[in-house]
This record gives structure tokens, sequence and C-alpha cells, in this order.
């Protein structure tokens, strides 16, 4: 049998290079995923005005920093795997299965509420690679697992701002960034 050229050459004890090479596949998504987050992330950084500005400035930067350690772990694991990972802002912009964050200059209330639903799609998707790597790499759904919690925990942050004394969000039932940023405003001048 030939040798499969997308295959890694070597990979790390334990995993055939096919298993190798699908960890990697997995982890190539998540990667970009984690990579629009700290630029989406900063950039709700530099563009959030209104009240509680310093608050939500502040609370968004040390969510960068973890991020990035995340994107620098996925991507070394990737190299562990015997693959090339791949993050360069072409290669995340061709591969990736979602449009770019829609918000410039807007309310605190407004980039929460998009980043509402921001978080939910990557934790949503960190959840099914989490999935996906559970039986076939040890060490990758470890991984993985370890960036929910600060993941989940980063979307409790934004999603506090959001949730009345009740304990309902403003957002709920959006299912687009503008969406949540239009009922997190809405909500916040007592619109229904």
């Amino acid at each position: 049998m030939a040798a499969r050229s997308d295959l890694p050459k070597y990979t790390v004890p334990s995993l055939t290079p096919e298993e190798g090479a699908k960890v990697a596949g997995i982890l190539q998504e998540r990667l970009h995923a984690l990579n629009d987050l700290q630029l989406t992330l900063k950039h709700i950084h530099w563009n959030v005005v209104g009240p509680h500005f310093i608050a939500v400035h502040e609370m968004i930067d040390p969510q960068v920093d973890a991020v990035r350690a995340m994107v620098d772990a996925v991507a070394e694991r990737i190299a562990t795997l015997g693959v090339s990972p791949k993050g360069t802002p072409g290669a995340l912009v061709a591969e990736r299965s979602w449009e770019d964050y829609s918000l410039g200059r807007a309310s605190t209330i407004a980039h929460l509420g998009a980043l509402d639903e921001v978080y939910v799609g990557v934790i949503t998707a960190h959840r099914e690679a989490a999935s996906a790597t559970e039986e076939l790499d040890d060490v990758t759904n470890d991984l993985l697992i370890g960036h929910l919690h600060d993941l989940e925990l980063f979307h409790w942050f934004v999603r506090a701002h959001l949730e009345s004394t009740g304990g309902d969000l403003s957002t709920d039932g959006a299912r687009t960034e503008t969406g949540a940023a239009r009922k997190a405003e809405q909500a916040a001048v007592g619109q229904p």
C-alpha cells in the first residue's frame, strides 16, 4: 500500500498516521476558531463605548491572553502529531465556516450581546471536538476539556452582564450576533 501524501510521516506513539492526521484536522478547526476568537475579543476591546466601558474593556484583555495561550497549545499539539499547523490569516479566512464579526464601534451591551453568540458557537464546536477525540486521543481530549473550562467561565462573565435578577438572558432566542446585540440593547433600555 502506497503512503498517502496527506498523512504525517510520524505521529505520537500509540496513534497511527491516519489517527494522527484525523486528530490534527479536528485541532486545525479549533485553531482557526481560537485565532478568530482572540482577534474578535481584541476588536471588541478597542470598540466598546458607553456605560460600563472600563469594566468591559478591562474584562476582555485577560480573555484575549488566555485564548492566545490556547492557540499556542493547539498549534503545538498539531505539530506534535506530525502535522504543520496553519496559523495564517489567509488560511483562517479560507477554511472557516462562519462569517466575520459584524459589529464595529458599538455600546458595551451590544458587543456583549454579540459576544454571547460568539461564545455559544465556539463552545459548542469545542465540545464537539472534545467528543470526537474522546476515544481517539486522551491528550488532545484533555487539552480541549481544559479549554472548555476557561471558555465557559468567560462566557459566564459575558452573560452576567446580560442576565436579569430573575435569571433571564436578554439575548435569549437570538441566533445571530446582530440579533443578540439588538436584543441586548433593547432590554437595556426597557423595550420588549
